[in-house]
């Protein structure tokens, strides 16, 4: 449920403290102060919602999508590639060359991924701030993409645990980082669509990645290197050269769109009239267009908003589903209902091609109608019934069906707690304290995902 208006107001008059030497005034360039003022002189925070905007706002906010959600979307397919091809290397012939299948080995591997990425996530949105997203999203890219190349020619599984601790640390300021950038340019209206676009790409290619891999492992003894060698240094030489095309295309906060330059193209994304209506629409909205100032002391006050934790325990909740699915999926198809290796990998994707489309769906009903929560219980419903679908009935069809729901249901409900949480938060370093704890709450979801389908429970998983 957003916040009242009035509530916006009070807290914005309580914590966006506007830093004048950062953002313009005296020293030229695009004056943020001066914008911002004239804004709130101009519009009250309580005035008519934002829907009926002029054709000039409009192109800039499709200009803005056009820029911003097929680039961070790509990359992060990739991450999210990069992150789960554990299951696909391991029926591709990791598990017999680094012996994953002695005690909780591949577990162990799954999971230590999250401790560098829950660890990093505080300092890597406070980073964020000052290189720019332009500079640091885009190095960060290119590195894990080196490190997953890396992970392809490991001979020993203390090898892999190391580069899976270097990925999570690599990975862990990329996610939170877009959903704080995402979150910089849209009203709260609109935001849910975006996020939701921009996890849609992702989404659809972690289902597909199972056919990648399937395709990358039957390369097999090419170059002396086993399938699930290929599937390594394949994806990760994708995930560079993605890297270097964000250096040409992620764009900075709106603040600064209209004086930083891309480290390639040195043109600035926005004109000072073109950023001037995107300050003042966000302004309008909800009062927090600039950064305000973050220090230890105003962390820890924000962490004492027990709101903020709630939104991270819900997202721990769903994302122990949905990281089972994407750790699992293909194992349990394999194991547990009997499919080949190639038709499990197939057989992974239709859910996550139904899962895009439901997800779009709830996103414009609950922007339309401007509801969160009853979309939310709807989607954990679906997911819920799914999971019970897949444990309790002995028809494999049946079972597969249940994989739709299951899969569908918790997906979906990632970009719908993303906007719940956004809605409701008010300043950027708030929303970039609230986004990096939220999305540790997911990582949280991951480590106790890899261990809930243990070695000793296959091939049932009851």
């Amino acid at each position: 449920m957003p916040l009242k208006e009035k509530d916006l107001e009070t807290e914005k008059k309580e914590e966006i403290l506007v830093d004048e030497k950062q953002h313009g005034g005296k020293g030229g360039g695009l004056d943020v102060k001066h914008i911002l003022d004239e804004t709130n002189n101009d519009t009250d925070l309580t005035s008519a919602p934002l829907e009926r905007e002029d054709k000039e706002t409009r192109r800039l906010i499709r200009k803005v999508d056009l820029r911003l959600l097929p680039t961070l979307a790509a990359i992060y397919s990739f991450a999210l590639i990069d992150r789960v091809n554990l299951p696909n290397a391991r029926i591709s012939g990791m598990e017999e060359d680094l012996g994953l299948d002695v005690g909780s080995r591949y577990s162990i591997l799954t999971m230590i991924f999250f401790v560098p990425y829950v660890i990093f996530q505080f300092p890597a949105n406070i980073i964020i701030r000052k290189l720019g997203p332009a500079i640091w999203l885009p190095s960060l890219v290119v590195l894990w993409g080196a490190t997953s190349i890396g992970l392809g020619f490991v001979t020993d599984w203390k090898q892999a645990l190391g580069c899976r601790v270097i990925l999570g640390v690599l990975e862990a300021g990329y996610y939170p980082g877009c959903v704080f950038l995402l979150s910089c340019w849209y009203v709260r209206f609109e935001v849910q669509k975006r996020f939701s676009a921009f996890y849609l790409l992702a989404l659809l290619a972690s289902g597909f990645s199972n056919i990648l891999a399937w395709g990358l492992s039957e390369l097999k003894g090419r170059g002396g290197l086993n399938g699930w060698q290929w599937i390594f240094a394949i994806e990760g030489a994708i995930t560079i050269a993605l890297g270097i095309m964000g250096y040409i295309f992620i764009i900075d906060f709106p603040d600064k769109a209209a004086t930083k330059r891309s480290i390639i193209t040195r043109r600035p994304f926005l004109t000072e009239h073109e950023a001037a209506i995107i300050l003042r629409r966000i302004n309008r909205d909800r009062g927090d267009a600039v950064v305000d100032k973050l220090t230890p002391s105003k962390i820890f006050f924000h962490l004492k908003d027990w709101k903020i934790w709630e939104f991270a325990w819900l997202y721990f909740l769903n994302n122990v589903v949905a990281y089972s699915f994407g750790y699992f999926l293909p194992i349990i198809l394999r194991n547990n209902m009997g499919y080949s290796v190639a038709m499990s990998q197939i057989l992974s994707f239709p859910p996550y091609a139904l899962a895009s489309v439901w997800m779009f769906i709830a996103a414009w009903i609950a922007d339309r109608y401007r509801k969160r929560g009853i979309i939310i219980i709807f989607n954990c419903v679906t997911a819920i019934v799914g999971v019970c679908m897949m444990a309790f009935l002995d028809n494999p069809d049946a079972r597969y069906a249940g994989i739709f729901l299951g899969v569908s249901g918790t997906n979906a409900n990632i970009p719908s707690l993303l906007s719940y949480m956004h809605n409701n938060i008010v300043g950027q370093m708030k929303r970039s304290v609230a986004s990096a704890l939220l999305i540790a709450g997911g990582a949280f979801a991951g480590i106790a995902a890899a261990n809930i389908f243990r070695q000793q429970d296959a091939p049932e998983y009851m």
